[in-house]
């Protein structure tokens, strides 16, 4: 379990309080946080279960240990593997090829992730919120129950308590071998001994991130795909992203799924798949098998039955309100838990501090889900706001919606000589001037600083002319989005005229 909070006040007994209580690493934290500073009592209950490979961590939730944190430090020394390519047309000297080193890399990674961990710990401290590092459930509405090393029994009792567990890498279960052989994205990031060949079965976005950062670090990867890349996001977008992956290294099985994982005799895995295309079985051999098939809700061990709380029958996902609200009116539940929201940190500690605001600090604001931006940190990187231009087709009707797209070529990319084709922006419009705003999807380096600021314009309510009429800042990649000027409908934009 990640987390567990609550805001408590003493009563004496068996170590049991009474006020808020919060679960839930670095968003619950930052949730006990703003609730202590509003003048109460409050409690943090985190435990990490270790992995099926016996992979442990800290204090901070997935975000901090096992997910964007370490996933953007090992991407960017993939990122360095090309400059370092790219450095000798810049007039650098610098031999080729230069080696890798996973250990040394692994080692500065972790070590900034236990920084991370102790300052959560101070921050915690500093702001008198109660850290308890033990595994709880619910004993009742009000009550959760924990036990310590050594076996003592902790119970707290809470006015308000809200669950922030994250969710789990999902194990295929039916697969031979897939648990006794397989990593997920829990074991990668902390791995001492370098993958080396390596096969990545999934095509999410932590499939495609993993497989970029060990391609570009020069190991053998390959991604194993049942069916599309990157569910969810924009398609044409996302075949972009698996056609620079694989023009860049990154083999691809498409249409397969795996149906055992066996070790073989000097250690290596074997691993057997379906082509469904061809009907045929293949087989390849493999240092490590990375599983990244989805995510499950970390709820088993809750026991939100005794408290009361719905949860989604498919899903097993908390249901809430939208005052983060669950079945249980004083219990609350934000993040990758709950069923319908984003799975993104920033979402999760945004709505842990407005519900903070408004149990404590009389503030009636509630969290707006709509327009929250995002990047794929894939070796192009891929960042994204609103509708894809297939959700945008779906909610008014191909008629009413205008996409505005072009291919560019990052100034970087010239002197080297990179191939660019896959760099690519568009931006999805209303038809009916003055063309709000729908999405924006940017594929290209450093998407998610491109995006974050666009964001802004697109969750005001931005038109595609008020676009257009701003002024790029040159010569940057972010100047592209404001340079649309073809419409996949009818070519030349008719709507701006006299820019170059």
């Amino acid at each position: 379990m990640a987390a567990m909070a609550a805001a408590l006040r003493g009563l004496g007994g068996r170590f049991r309080w009474r006020t808020p209580a919060v679960a839930g690493g670095v968003r619950g934290a930052a949730q006990g946080a703003v609730a202590a500073q509003l003048g109460r009592k409050v409690a943090v209950v985190d435990y990490v279960e270790p992995s099926p490979r016996g992979t442990r961590w800290g204090l901070g939730g997935t975000c901090v240990n096992v997910g964007c944190i370490p996933k953007k430090l090992m991407h960017q020394a993939a990122l360095l593997g090309g400059l370092i390519r790219d450095a000798p047309h810049y007039g650098w000297e610098v031999a080729q090829p230069v080696p890798h080193d996973w250990r040394k890399m692994a080692e500065a990674v972790q070590n900034h992730v236990k920084s991370l961990n102790w300052g959560h710990r101070v921050q915690l401290h500093d702001r008198k919120v109660k850290y308890f590092n033990v595994k709880a459930g619910f004993v009742d509405e009000h009550t959760v129950r924990g036990v310590a090393k050594g076996g003592k029994e902790i119970l707290l009792s809470a006015d308000h308590i809200v669950i922030a567990t994250g969710g789990r890498p999902r194990y295929p279960a039916h697969i031979e071998g897939a648990l006794e052989y397989g990593i997920t994205s829990d074991d990668i990031f902390w791995l001492k001994e370098s993958p080396g060949k390596t096969l990545v079965v999934g095509a999410s976005y932590v499939a495609l991130e993993c497989a970029g950062f060990l391609t570009g670090i020069g190991l053998d990867t390959t991604v194993m795909m049942r069916s599309i890349p990157l569910r969810g996001f924009d398609q044409q977008m996302s075949s972009l992203v698996t056609e620079h992956m694989a023009s860049h290294g990154t083999r691809f099985l498409r249409g397969c799924t795996p149906s055992q994982v066996r070790r073989l005799p000097d250690g290596q895995l074997q691993v057997t798949w379906e082509d469904h295309t061809t009907g045929k079985e293949g087989t390849g051999t493999f240092n490590t098998v990375l599983w990244a098939v989805g995510r499950v809700p970390d709820t088993r061990s809750l026991n939100l039955e005794k408290a009361g709380v719905d949860t989604s029958p498919s899903t097993q996902k908390i249901l809430v309100d939208s005052r983060e609200a669950t079945s249980v009116p004083h219990i609350y539940a934000i993040g990758d838990v709950v069923e319908g929201r984003p799975e993104l940190t920033p979402t999760a500690v945004m709505a842990g501090r407005l519900l903070a605001q408004r149990l404590f600090g009389g503030s009636s604001d509630l969290m707006d889900y709509d327009k929250v931006p995002t990047t794929v940190f894939t070796p192009l990187e891929y960042g994204c706001v609103g509708l894809s231009e297939e959700e945008a087709v779906a909610r008014h009707g191909q008629e009413r919606v205008e996409v505005y797209h072009a291919h560019y070529k990052p100034l970087e990319f010239t002197v080297p000589g990179r191939d660019a084709s896959q760099c690519y922006v568009k931006m999805v419009c209303l038809r009916e001037p003055p063309q709000l705003v729908l999405g924006l999807h940017f594929l290209g380096p450093n998407a998610g600083e491109v995006t974050q600021g666009f964001a802004l314009g697109i969750k005001c309510g931005a038109s595609y002319v008020q676009v257009m009429q701003t002024v790029g800042i040159h010569p940057t990649c972010s100047e592209e989005v404001v340079k649309l000027r073809i419409s996949k409908r009818s070519g030349l934009d008719p709507t701006v005229t006299g820019c170059g």
